[in-house]
């Protein structure tokens, strides 16, 4: 069984900054899901950093696929990865796979609107 502290503060130790993570619950998981914004958009909206959701268009800044641009395709809140279009990896048998990425390697470029509460959101900040 998992046991999550909600009193824990945090720890210099790695290990314990990982089962955290590991052990958060789902609405916790949704803060680590949170990806900074262009300059563009945080002059525009007042705000450092917002979720990434199905629809945003996203820039890699690190790892193998970094400067690499595409729209989200799927957001994995378990795992805490993204998944984005242009990113795909051929497997042996021939089919084309999504390459997990973590939110903190991503920038967001282009907003996906669609929702109003996210709109509402961003108008009150």
């Amino acid at each position: 069984m998992k046991v999550f502290s909600k009193s824990w503060v945090s720890s210099k130790n790695p290990r314990k900054q990982r089962k955290y993570v590991y052990q958060a619950p789902l609405h916790l998981r949704s803060a680590f899901l949170h990806t900074n914004l262009s300059k563009e958009l945080r002059q525009k909206y007042n705000v450092r950093n917002i979720r990434v959701v199905v629809g945003d268009k996203v820039k890699v800044l690190r790892g193998t696929y970094k400067g690499t641009t595409g729209k989200v395709a799927k957001v994995d809140l378990k795992n805490i990865k993204v998944f984005i279009d242009s990113i795909k990896v051929k497997k042996a048998d021939g089919s084309e796979v999504y390459v997990p990425i973590h939110p903190s390697n991503l920038q967001i470029i282009d907003l996906n609107l669609k929702d109003p509460k996210r709109v509402q959101k961003l108008k009150r900040d």
